[in-house]
């Protein structure tokens, strides 16, 4: 298993954000069967302010290239990324049209 983290933020308008964590207590089961489909095994989003916080646990055949083929060849999730920009805002250094960037792992604690 591999595990992604991910960083975006949210536009700062206290309104939006809870709008937006209110829509991901009931994602549409189209976009989690698309999270699922794409191999991706577990995802969990945090927020502090308007930053997210995202962890993936992909299987090792999971690509971000046949994801993102995915997500575009799929109406509802294009539909559901769409809605989500109203809310969502580029990170500091992102690229142009880049939403969620990776973040690099700096420590690791093992026991």
């Amino acid at each position: 298993m591999i595990r992604y983290a991910l960083a975006l933020d949210l536009v700062d308008d206290p309104v939006l954000i809870e709008e937006y964590e209110t829509m991901h207590q009931d994602v549409w089961p189209e976009i989690q069967a698309s999270i699922t489909g794409a191999g991706i095994l577990a995802m969990e989003i945090y927020r502090f302010g308007n930053r997210l916080f995202m962890v993936m646990e992909v299987g090792d055949d999971f690509s971000f290239d046949r994801k993102n083929t995915m997500d575009a060849e799929n109406e509802k999730v294009q539909e559901w990324e769409k809605l989500m920009w109203k809310y969502q805002q580029a990170v500091p250094g992102a690229r142009p049209g880049e939403k969620w960037v990776m973040m690099n792992k700096i420590f690791e604690l093992n026991s």
